[in-house]
């Protein structure tokens, strides 16, 4: 008899997919699809949930497989909130990258006043819908008549838990990423979740681990997973990539380590559990994740897959070579801040290519060689990271370790680049095929049962210069 599948649901900013894992946890069948905005009835852009439904209906339907998924969980992406009326969608939900409140200023001000202060949520004020409330605010001003239908709130992940189960949940790693929602070291929602009535309507907080149920039968009939799938209330996506290492940081509590993951993607998250929430800087969009056990997470993040892009402009990402790098620190080439709009600790600045005395306005107008650009993306982002691990850590004198997992991991000038940057600290990269947020949804519907991450130590790249290369980058910050 073939052995039962579980189906992850793994729903990105940029891309979804959907990945069936057996039970010793290889993937035995993948699909992806590009993730993308739509135009909503009420005119901002949404997140494309029927246009993913449809996508995954039609794609589980047509595999021989999807009867064999015995359980299925979902990841997703933060920043987004599903309100439900009594049949389904009470008004779609919103682009975190729409500006709900920009052209409302009396609004704004309004949300601003109500707003809990950083210390008690430990969630900086981002722009657009990045505060996930900010998104609530607006629904509930601009278009009364819908938000007057909504008879519940549910984070992301537990809308599609809904949508396959018919049971309502939330999830503590969702509502306390930078939503000012939740407070962290608390465990409860915010003041101003309390005050402007949207406590009452999400679904009670269930673990990310847990069985809601099993799918409907009308989801049966049309996506083709077996009447007895089971449905786990899902989690937040850098949180799923954190999940896999708690039980090991648990289990090997008496060595003690600062341990910062790595979760790369359209977002680069960076999370030290352990590290002090005290030295959090909310202007350089430190703040504190929830982990699936509740606790507040000290996290800092950039949109490393963005700039990584926007750095490259059409270069093969790895077109780059130990020579190019070299190239650039002996030139004094060098990216500065910020080349996307939304988030990281360098917000608000112009991003420049600096080529010794002169600069200009990108890569590709500075005139470098694809396999420069390419080596340029990779030491930017190996710069940033370093610079973030610095700050999460800062006062520690406990030994650092980095582990790197998702696109940033199968770099390998971005990794050398990194150890290269942290001599005194131990870089580790994960071996696991599967990307980190995948991996970790799958771990989450076995909860409890161990499973070893594969890692190896990354080899330093030798550059000559990088050490002052850098100095010099953090000068031109200030």
């Amino acid at each position: 008899m073939q052995d039962e599948l579980t189906l992850v649901i793994d729903i990105g900013k940029s891309h979804a997919k959907l990945l069936m894992f057996n039970n010793a946890g290889e993937v035995v069948e993948r699909h992806g699809r590009d993730n993308r905005s739509v135009p909503s009835a009420l005119g901002y852009p949404a997140l494309d949930v029927q246009g993913l439904e449809d996508w995954m209906s039609h794609t589980l339907s047509a595999s021989a497989n999807t009867v064999r998924c015995s359980r299925v969980i979902t990841s997703t992406h933060g920043a987004a909130l599903v309100g439900l009326d009594e049949t389904g969608l009470a008004w779609a939900p919103l682009d975190y990258e729409f500006d709900a409140l920009a052209q409302h200023p009396v609004w704004a001000r309004e949300f601003e006043d109500a707003a809990d202060a950083f210390a008690q949520t430990l969630s900086p004020d981002l722009p657009a819908g990045l505060n996930a409330a900010r998104q609530l605010f607006y629904v509930q001003r601009a278009h009364p008549q819908v938000w007057q239908r909504t008879r519940h709130l549910l984070p992301y992940p537990q809308y599609w838990a809904w949508r396959l189960s018919g049971e309502r949940a939330s999830e503590v790693s969702s509502l306390g990423c930078h939503t000012h929602l939740w407070l962290p070291q608390a465990g409860r929602y915010s003041t101003l979740a309390n005050s402007q009535g949207w406590t009452a309507l999400f679904a009670p907080v269930r673990p990310a681990w847990e069985a809601l149920g099993t799918v409907t039968p009308q989801v049966s009939r049309t996506w083709g997973l077996p009447p007895h799938c089971v449905v786990h209330a899902g989690v937040h996506d850098s949180n799923a990539c954190l999940s896999r290492y708690l039980e090991s940081l648990n289990r090997d509590a008496t060595t003690s380590t600062a341990l910062t993951v790595v979760s790369s993607g359209t977002w680069t998250v960076l999370m030290a559990p352990g590290a002090s929430t005290q030295g959090l800087q909310a202007e350089r969009d430190m703040l504190a994740n929830v982990d699936v056990l509740s606790r507040a997470t000290p996290t800092a993040r950039f949109m490393g897959g963005r700039e990584f892009e926007c750095l490259l402009a059409g270069a093969d990402p790895d077109a780059g070579s130990l020579e190019d790098l070299q190239s650039l620190i002996s030139g004094a080439i060098m990216a500065l801040p910020s080349f996307a709009a939304h988030g990281g600790p360098f917000r608000g600045r112009e991003g420049s290519i600096r080529c010794g005395s002169e600069v200009f306005a990108n890569t590709a107008s500075a005139g470098l060689t694809a396999g420069q650009r390419a080596a340029l993306a990779a030491l930017y982002c190996a710069q940033t990271t370093a610079w973030l691990v610095e700050r999460l850590w800062s006062g520690s004198a406990l030994p650092r370790t980095v582990l790197v997992e998702g696109p940033l991991a199968r770099n390998a000038l971005y990794l050398g680049a990194l150890q290269g940057l942290m001599p005194a600290d131990r870089c580790l990269v994960s071996l696991d095929p599967v990307e980190g947020t995948a991996r970790g949804a799958w771990m989450l519907s076995r909860w409890g049962q161990s499973t070893a991450a594969d890692v190896m130590p990354v080899e330093a790249l030798f550059v000559a210069g990088l050490g002052e290369y850098h100095a010099a980058w953090q000068r031109a910050l200030v």
